[in-house]
């Protein structure tokens, strides 16, 4: 069956009520509700997979930490960092967790390919990095064969924050951003292209964003 979706560009907003709200839609959909795509930015804030060790927070700075029920380790989110939620149904889609995965990181790749710039998935660390450096991160949870929780890509954001951390759990890693490579800085810009390139990557229509920022729920 061919996929429906919805993309919604929701702006700045706080982690914990957008999670919250994803969790409830992945609880009340049904078969035949669509797809969709919550695109955003967070407000400061680290957080934390099921099963990350808080021993990867190396100083407390004063950002709030949440721990959240995603899987991977400890990444950070702040404004100038492109978040995609992916919401989607996998039997529908007819694909599993790792094809998601691979699909994601290969649209991450195919937008920077189009800016010159050699980002690439790495089988032993999810993710997409240019060289050593990590440009994207990902973070999911699967409930049903139903998917919440996504993407962060950093597009031109303070990245200072993650020296307080050991990203994703590994020490020493080095992360980078989209306009530092030399590709677009602004959010906004990045989102509509890069969803273009999911829906491709994903087999299904590219779907519009609509601008739900000043929208409650």
């Amino acid at each position: 069956m061919m996929s429906r979706a919805q993309a919604r560009w929701l702006g700045l907003q706080p982690y914990s009520p957008v999670w919250e709200r994803m969790r409830r839609y992945t609880d009340e959909r049904d078969a035949d509700s669509p797809d969709q795509f919550w695109c955003l930015e967070h407000e400061p804030v680290y957080t934390l997979g099921r099963a990350a060790d808080p021993a990867h927070i190396l100083i407390s700075n004063g950002i709030p930490v949440v721990r959240s029920d995603r899987g991977g380790q400890v990444t950070y989110h702040g404004p100038g960092q492109l978040v995609i939620y992916p919401l989607l149904d996998l039997q529908r889609l007819g694909i599993g967790t790792r094809s998601l995965v691979e699909r994601i990181e290969g649209a991450i790749s195919d937008y920077c390919a189009g800016f010159g710039i050699d980002a690439r998935g790495r089988r032993d660390a999810p993710g997409v990095y240019v060289g050593d450096r990590k440009i994207a991160s990902l973070g999911l949870r699967v409930v049903r064969q139903r998917t919440l929780h996504g993407l962060s890509f950093n597009v031109n954001m303070d990245l200072v924050p993650f020296s307080a951390i050991n990203p994703c759990g590994y020490q020493g890693l080095q992360m980078t951003q989209l306009a530092q490579e030399g590709g677009p800085d602004s959010v906004h810009e990045v989102c509509q292209p890069l969803l273009n390139a999911l829906c491709e990557r994903l087999g299904i229509p590219v779907v519009q964003m609509q601008d739900d920022a000043d929208r409650d729920g």
